[in-house]
């Protein structure tokens, strides 16, 4: 698969071009800072300098053509402002789907959080995790239900960067805030590509018993 990530310097991006790599796709970095071009190289992907919050959706479908899906691995990042969380988690998220559906990329994965489907009113947490939640929560409504892309939604638990275990609970119902590993978000990324079944789904991840091979069958 020709894999465009977007969001391609992060670190489950960098995982996630790596283990593409190894097993033989094409993955594809989107990065915003042309001095990150030399890391995602050194991950197996080839790298794409462009703004997200600079570009339009046609200058982007140029990017995505030929492409058999698309990741949004980005985001603003802690510090960030809150505007940046609306301009980045939210806004490019959606600017990718458009750009998706004008290149004709149907299959779209869109790393969101725990926590997105409750997120508070403004007038009730006005905080920038509150933010946060609330353009995660933007982002899923407008990427879910578009009838012009397959999308899946992964919202994985507390991130960290232990090694990869293997193991997961992985479900449409809530799992709780556990960890997962960045590796294993990584890996069951690679893994819904191979799942046409998550369409339309939204998932919840966190590092359990199950191996991911079998916590994935039911959805192939």
């Amino acid at each position: 698969m020709r894999v465009v990530i977007a969001g391609g310097h992060g670190k489950i991006a960098l995982a996630l071009e790596r283990q593409l790599a190894q097993r033989g796709d094409e993955p594809v970095a989107l990065v915003r800072n042309p001095d990150h071009a030399d890391d995602v190289r050194a991950a197996g992907a080839e790298p794409v300098t462009v703004d997200l919050e600079a570009s339009r959706a046609d200058e982007l479908a140029g990017h995505l053509r030929g492409a058999d899906a698309v990741v949004f691995a980005a985001g603003a990042g802690p510090g960030s402002t809150a505007e940046r969380k609306r301009t980045v988690d939210r806004d490019a998220a959606l600017l990718l789907a458009d750009a998706a559906a004008a290149a004709g990329v149907r299959r779209y994965l869109l790393v969101s959080s725990m926590g997105a489907q409750d997120a508070p009113s403004e007038s009730e947490d006005d905080s920038i995790w509150g933010e946060y939640l609330r353009a995660k929560r933007d982002a899923e409504e407008g990427v879910r239900d578009r009838t012009d892309l397959d999308a899946t939604i992964l919202r994985p638990g507390r991130l960290t960067d232990e090694p990869a275990t293997g193991r997961v609970t992985l479900a449409e119902d809530r799992v709780g805030h556990e960890e997962v590993t960045r590796e294993d978000v990584a890996a069951t990324l690679v893994a819904l590509l191979d799942a046409p079944g998550t369409a339309g789904r939204t998932l919840e991840l966190i590092n359990g018993t199950v191996p991911l091979s079998t916590a994935i069958d039911d959805w192939r």
